[in-house]
């Protein structure tokens, strides 16, 4: 318990120093985020702030893993990638270098992660498909999973909520199935990172975390939810993720439905429809972190009872919770 307190505190005080930083280094340069029609703020904010948290996830995730006797399968290849991807979403934030180069790019990285990623007695899905074509639909959800949680990080503190909760949720399904520590530790450096970044990004935010961090934090999420899938545990790693997942999914399918741009910036998520409603960006987080509460009490029910009648709670209360925001009338009337 002391070795996973002074990993939190210590990742924690970096992600909190570093972000300060990088904060001052944006104001300086004027690399910031203007309002515009698709934002839901309403002044000129510095971008880039995951370049803190980066500073401390990084590092910490690579020490963590390279001095443990069991370290998780792959985490040199996908640290790697994770750099890679944070300096291109680093040169996109600054330049826009559009959707191709990021997808191809994304699709690179993801390839290459998942063939150093083994996979368990089961397979990753079940042992229904060969492995290969379990990693091709494996694969296309990571790219996916990447692209939602950078839709996502719309709203002040929503995305250090996310991360807090996801790791969280990696780390009580770590405990009650006493898989590898690392698990454990990966995730208290996530959600130390995370909150130290919170203090510059909770409502009303001083600095937002940017492609530069919502991308790799992505990517690091990804590969952590495939290698619980891998270790037998795919449906309670879907359960913690369960908000963004529908949310970001079932924006994105009406969308495409109206045959509009599914990958430009807009603000159609549920989420958004709350705080065009005049609920303030913290109200709408603390909300999304109590429905994240109880995504960890299905967590709880899929051990002790059965997966997939948590999976369906889990469901059921995501889908009151957006159905709750889209319901809300729009301040304008």
């Amino acid at each position: 318990m002391l070795d996973f307190l002074i990993i939190f505190v210590c990742v924690a005080l970096i992600s909190l120093s570093a972000t300060g930083l990088v904060l001052k280094y944006l104001v300086k340069k004027a690399i910031l985020d203007h309002p515009n029609e698709r934002s839901s703020h309403s002044t000129p904010t510095p971008r880039g702030g995951g370049i803190g948290l980066l500073v401390a996830v990084l590092p910490a995730l690579f020490l963590s893993h390279t001095f443990s006797p069991t370290p998780i399968a792959g985490y040199q290849p996908v640290l790697l990638a994770a750099l890679a991807l944070a300096l291109l979403s680093w040169l996109d934030d600054l330049k826009n270098l559009g959707p191709l180069i990021r997808f191809a790019t994304q699709i690179l990285a993801v390839a290459l992660c998942l063939y150093f990623i083994p996979a368990g007695e089961h397979g990753f899905l079940g042992g229904f498909l060969p492995i290969w074509a379990e990693k091709i639909i494996l694969g296309l959800g990571w790219v996916w999973f990447i692209n939602l949680f950078n839709f996502m990080d719309g709203i002040d503190g929503l995305s250090g909520i996310e991360i807090t909760s996801i790791a969280g949720g990696i780390i009580l399904i770590a405990t009650l199935s006493h898989l590898n520590i690392q698990y454990i530790n990966s995730g208290l450096i996530l959600a130390a990172a995370a909150l130290g970044f919170l203090k510059w990004n909770w409502h009303k935010a001083k600095v937002f975390m940017g492609d530069v961090g919502s991308v790799p934090m992505g990517f690091l999420i990804g590969w952590l939810l495939i290698s619980l899938a891998g270790e037998g545990f795919l449906i309670v790693g879907i359960i913690i993720a369960l908000y963004y997942l529908m949310d970001a999914t079932l924006t994105l399918m009406k969308r495409a439905l109206r045959k509009e741009k599914v990958w430009q910036a807009h603000r159609e998520h549920y989420y958004q429809k709350a705080t065009q409603a005049g609920m303030a960006h913290d109200q709408v987080v603390i909300r999304i972190a109590l429905v994240n509460l109880c995504l960890l009490g299905c967590v709880w029910i899929a051990f002790h009872f059965h997966p997939l009648a948590a999976l369906a709670l889990g469901i059921i209360t995501v889908g009151l919770a957006l159905r709750f925001f889209a319901t809300l009338k729009p301040a304008n009337g």
